[in-house]
C-alpha cells in the first residue's frame, strides 16, 4: 500500500513538473520584442496608422505594450499552456485598466503570437473573436527580427 501511495505521489509530482516545464517553455518563447500585425477591440479593427506604432516587449513575467513613445499597458503575465485554448492572464500594472485583471487565451506559432482578452471583470474568451459590444480585444503579433550588426571594417 505504501508503494502505491508513493507511486501515485511520484506520478502526480511528475505531471506537475511537466506543467511547470510547459509554462517555462512558453514564457521563454514570449520573451523579446513583437510588432503588431493586426488588432481589433469591440469588433473594430485598429487603424493601420495606430497599428504600425504598436510594439510589445516581454521581459520575464511582465509585458509592456507601447504606441509610439507612450505606454499603452504594462502587465504581469500568468499563463497556463495545459488548457485548450491556452490561457493568459494580465494583472495590469500601468495603463487605463491599471489595478485590474484581464483574462485571455493565446496561441504561439513560430514567430507569431495571437491573443484574445476579455474586458476587466468579464469571463475568459473561448475563441479568438471580437464583436461590437463584447469588450474583447484580439491581436496578432510577429516577433521583431534582430537587426544584424554590419561586419567590422578592417
Amino acid at each position: 500500500m505504501a508503494f502505491l501511495s508513493g507511486l501515485a505521489a511520484a506520478t502526480l509530482a511528475s505531471a506537475g513538473a511537466g506543467g511547470e516545464e510547459a509554462v517555462k517553455k512558453d514564457m521563454a518563447r514570449l520573451q523579446g520584442e513583437w510588432l503588431m500585425v493586426s488588432g481589433s477591440a469591440d469588433g473594430q479593427a485598429m487603424p493601420d496608422d495606430m497599428r504600425k506604432q504598436m510594439k510589445r516587449v516581454c521581459k520575464g513575467d511582465q509585458t509592456t505594450t507601447t504606441m509610439g513613445d507612450q505606454v499603452f499597458l504594462k502587465a504581469k503575465i500568468t499563463i497556463d499552456p495545459s488548457k485548450n485554448p491556452k490561457t493568459i492572464d494580465y494583472e495590469m500594472i500601468e495603463g487605463f485598466t491599471k489595478g485590474k485583471k484581464q483574462l485571455g487565451i493565446y496561441e504561439l506559432d513560430g514567430d507569431t503570437f495571437k491573443s484574445c482578452f476579455a474586458g476587466p471583470g468579464a469571463d475568459r474568451p473561448t475563441d479568438f473573436s471580437s464583436k461590437p459590444g463584447d469588450k474583447r480585444t484580439v491581436s496578432v503579433w510577429k516577433r521583431a527580427k534582430e537587426t544584424e550588426t554590419p561586419p567590422k571594417q578592417k
